[in-house]
């Protein structure tokens, strides 16, 4: 078979370089310059006008209505939002300006503003309210359900926690104590004004109801739950005179002392028979 003729080096096809055209930006045309020019002007105008309306006394604030604000405090907080609020304009509301105003009242827990142009401000408060007395070391100061200490604010018929030590700071850091506090927020109105006292025992939460029973809730889980079944028990004429409840499974309450109570009753009707 014969061999594969090679191409002589003199006989290879040429190849020739061939030059292509450079790529060019296209110039903006002298009318889309000035077009463009006119438009970063106008914005810069327009936001400076801005700035300068914004600020301006044709927004001023010189009406500010605070709603929300009760209590022994409530004179003091409307003061301090209406001078905050007056410093600033419709335009340019600045909530930090309002909390900061009332951060030194622990009854405050959150503020909101809504401007009402041209010189109109509304500012809402929202409250803490206390759910317990906390009581130690000669001395007693309520407490809200956040563990946020109320001093100086009055209250009556609220239920007592009691502490080892005087309640100090701003807020409770002891989480036993927190928890009982906590168990007291979530009570139906109703029931925690038949609060006498709450604590942490060996077995967990207890309180004690005026006129009313010992009831066991156990750990600080599901506490809603809890709480409704102990209304409940309450309810059921069943229960009437029970000296304990125990809610600490609220699928199963349960209700003790009477048997003992009927053990009483019939002792005084044989000795009244006698």
């Amino acid at each position: 078979m014969p061999s594969p003729r090679l191409a002589h080096p003199s006989r290879a096809p040429a190849f020739r370089a061939v030059a292509l055209p450079r790529w060019r930006a296209p110039r903006p045309k002298p009318g889309h310059v000035r077009l463009v020019v006119v438009l970063v002007v106008l914005a810069s105008a327009l936001a400076g006008g801005w700035l300068l309306v914004r600020d301006s006394s044709l927004a001023a604030v010189d009406q500010v209505t605070v709603l929300g604000a009760s209590g022994p405090q409530a004179a003091a907080i409307r003061s301090a939002l209406q001078a905050a609020g007056q410093d600033m304009t419709t335009l340019h509301v600045r909530p930090s300006v309002l909390e900061e105003a009332v951060a030194p009242f622990t009854a405050v827990k959150a503020v909101t503003a809504t401007a009402d142009f041209p010189h109109g401000l509304r500012v809402r408060v929202i409250q803490r309210f206390p759910v317990a007395v906390l009581v130690g070391g000669g001395k007693s100061v309520p407490v809200a359900g956040d563990g946020t200490l109320l001093a100086g604010m009055a209250v009556g018929g609220l239920p007592t926690v009691k502490l080892r030590l005087a309640p100090a700071g701003d807020a409770l850091s002891d989480s036993r104590t927190l928890a009982t506090v906590r168990l007291l927020a979530t009570a139906p109105a109703p029931l925690r004004r038949k609060v006498e006292l709450a604590f942490r025992g060996p077995d967990g939460l207890v309180l004690h109801l005026a006129d009313g029973p010992a009831v066991h809730f156990g750990s600080a889980q599901r506490l809603t739950a809890k709480w409704a079944a102990l209304t409940a028990v309450l309810a059921s004429p069943a229960s009437r005179g029970a000296t304990r409840v125990d809610v600490r499974v609220p699928e199963h309450p349960a209700a003790a002392g009477l048997e003992q109570k009927a053990a009483q009753v019939g002792q005084l009707s044989t000795t009244t028979g006698g």
